[in-house]
């Protein structure tokens, strides 16, 4: 009896693979692992000379990264959640802030999908021709929970925008921004979707934290700027699926970032010929107990990963049609596995940058490394939504029944404890 070798491309292994199968995501990554490397290879270099990373983005529009979810009726080849937030992690690997940066993206990308028919008519394109699209929604201070001081105004039968954004993740890069803007008249919220490049618009790269320097976070100052009727998205809180995806994102960084620390301690292990005295007096990588030590690192990084992909696949389940989920049972299913995710995953991955310095001598402390970026972009990561938030909304759940408040607003707190906007 015979064996039979296939030799198949990976476009034609994607193309015959199931949707969601093992072998479709090892094809689809086959894409785009040879730029992962490469943005991997001046990661270090990048960050401590402050280069933003805008090369780095343009090979990714090169290869078709940014369309990843663009449906196939608007001429995309759409990837599942699973699949998306696998790649995010495999790129926060190769540099947490590319990833990063493009969270808002992305997240715009799903947003399209849920406006009406000549909104989608419109944008969709714009994405499969390689256009970027930045966030712009917080403010340093100043607004009450749940409103905004930028405002939206009529101005000459048009509308002009006004307001200032700090946290502007990825803006910098971007061809578009999505502003977070209050309008006169208009309950809520909206979205005014602006040209970076627009008259009155100005971004700063001024971020100042100690983690992910790179990724374009700071100022963008709106000015008078000219926002077409058909730029305005009357934003719903009660999508099912914007405030987990938003962290989810950040949970995928935080996984790649702990598959990057674990890569450089298992190197630094590998090669290292020094030794102490105190211990076997052999090879760090002979060593048992540094072993064990790389094992446990390993297995956090394992479990962070696995958590990420299981929150992915609710995101799934909630778009599946076949599922039939009601809007309540939609948001829930997406917003509680998201929180429980974000309980788990950072002190896992927060650990295991640490453990990166216990497998080492003093000589991982030297600043031309740059071991310490692990740490401290995880520590910056952790910081956007805290946790304790998340774990007690799980609770409620479980205890109470309560249907948890996805993150939608961050403002002045008011003198009584909000409700949030509920899902309807």
């Amino acid at each position: 009896m015979s064996e039979t070798t296939t030799h198949e491309t990976p476009d034609a292994l994607r193309a015959s693979a199931p949707d969601g199968s093992e072998a479709r995501y090892a094809a689809l990554a086959a894409r785009f692992r040879s730029v992962f490397d490469r943005i991997a290879a001046g990661t270090v270099a990048r960050e401590q000379d402050h280069i933003l990373p805008f090369e780095q983005i343009g090979w990714l529009k090169d290869a078709g990264f940014t369309t990843l979810r663009v449906p196939a009726e608007h001429g995309g080849e759409p990837v599942s959640h699973e699949h998306l937030f696998r790649l995010l992690i495999e790129l926060a690997e190769a540099d947490s802030n590319v990833s990063h940066l493009l969270r808002s993206h992305f997240a715009f990308v799903e947003t399209i999908a849920l406006q009406p028919q000549a909104f989608r008519d419109t944008w969709f394109p714009r994405v499969l021709a390689g256009e970027i699209f930045g966030n712009a929604a917080t403010e340093r201070g100043g607004n009450a929970l749940g409103t905004t001081a930028t405002r939206l105004s009529k101005h000459d039968g048009g509308w002009r925008l006004n307001g200032a954004k700090y946290y502007t993740t990825g803006s910098i890069f971007a061809d578009w921004i999505v502003v977070m803007a209050s309008t006169d008249g208009v309950e809520g919220r909206q979205y005014a979707v602006v040209r970076a490049d627009a008259p009155g618009v100005t971004i700063h790269d001024d971020w100042d934290g100690f983690g992910q320097p790179l990724t374009g976070t700071g100022t963008a100052i709106f000015e008078n700027v000219a926002v077409e009727e058909a730029n305005i998205i009357h934003r719903k809180v009660t999508s099912t699926l914007e405030p987990a995806f938003f962290q989810l994102v950040l949970l995928a960084v935080l996984a790649g970032i702990g598959r990057a620390a674990l890569r450089d301690a298992a190197a630094l292990v590998a090669s290292r010929t020094r030794t102490f005295n105190t211990g076997s007096g052999g090879l760090f990588r002979d060593d048992a107990q540094i072993q064990e030590h790389v094992g446990t690192l390993a297995a956090r990084v394992y479990a962070a990963e696995a958590i990420v992909a299981a929150a992915a696949r609710d995101l799934d389940a909630v778009v599946d049609p076949a599922l039939g989920l009601d809007t309540e049972a939609a948001f829930l299913r997406a917003e509680l596995g998201v929180e429980k995710a974000h309980v788990a995953i950072p002190p896992l991955v927060l650990e295991a940058t640490t453990a990166l310095f216990d497998v080492t001598g003093a000589s991982s402390t030297s600043r031309g490394k740059s071991l310490d970026r692990h740490w401290r972009n995880a520590r910056t990561v952790a910081t956007h939504n805290p946790a304790v938030f998340k774990a007690r909304a799980v609770g409620d759940f479980h205890i109470n029944g309560t249907i948890p408040t996805g993150l939608n607003s961050i403002g002045e707190a008011t003198t009584t404890t909000p409700k949030g906007d509920a899902p309807a």
